[in-house]
């Protein structure tokens, strides 16, 4: 199964078969990367145990391991950000996402007069960012800070990482994502709802 990537984006793996001159290489790899994987849990078991215990309450780190946690725990990149301070932009391309630890932010979007339409707020706990894990394409929104705020960055090719060190954690986290994308259909649908009913009325 292997992960295509292009310009550091990715598209879901698909499956096929292994020759039996092809098993033995990636027999060989698969110990090479049981080896990266250790490395990864050393450092984030004595790095962050309040960080880890904060994100394991958080829907994106949800059902996984500990060891595969941690694997993806030391691939988290911290960010700080200050209050106005622009985190992504609507049409910019994108190579990662993000988790809010700490502070507030405001997601907006360009209307067809020009204008900026807030459309949502973020705490800690949520995450932003992911659709351009999941699909070639821009940023769909600006995302502002509205508070001095922590965020903790997971880009694309540290998925693609991930992938290879633990495919089942790999399958699970997009499983996460792909339960918060369709709440927020859900969410959608009642505020297109609510609004046409009010037009009518």
């Amino acid at each position: 199964m292997d992960v295509a990537s292009v310009d550091g984006l990715f598209y879901f793996p698909t499956f096929h078969f292994l020759s039996a001159s092809e098993a033995p290489r990636r027999a060989r790899r698969g110990v090479l990367l049981a080896i990266e994987a250790a490395a990864y849990s050393v450092l984030m078991v004595v790095s962050s145990p309040d960080l880890k215990a904060f994100l394991l309450t958080t829907p994106f780190f949800g059902g996984l391991s500990d060891a595969s946690l941690d694997v993806l725990l030391s691939m988290l990149v911290e960010r700080r950000v200050q209050a106005g301070q622009i985190v992504i932009a609507e049409g910019d391309p994108g190579r990662s996402m993000f988790v809010v630890h700490s502070g507030e932010l405001k997601v907006r979007r360009q209307g067809h007069s020009g204008g900026l339409i807030h459309t949502a707020d973020l705490g800690p706990g949520d995450f932003f960012g992911e659709m351009t894990l999941v699909e070639m394409q821009n940023r769909s929104a600006t995302v502002v800070a509205a508070t001095a705020t922590v965020l903790y960055e997971l880009t694309a090719q540290n998925l693609y990482t991930y992938y290879k060190v633990d495919m089942h954690a790999y399958v699970i986290v997009l499983q996460n994502v792909n339960r918060e994308l369709c709440r927020r259909l859900r969410r959608a649908d009642a505020r297109v709802a609510e609004l046409v009913h009010k037009l009518r009325q």
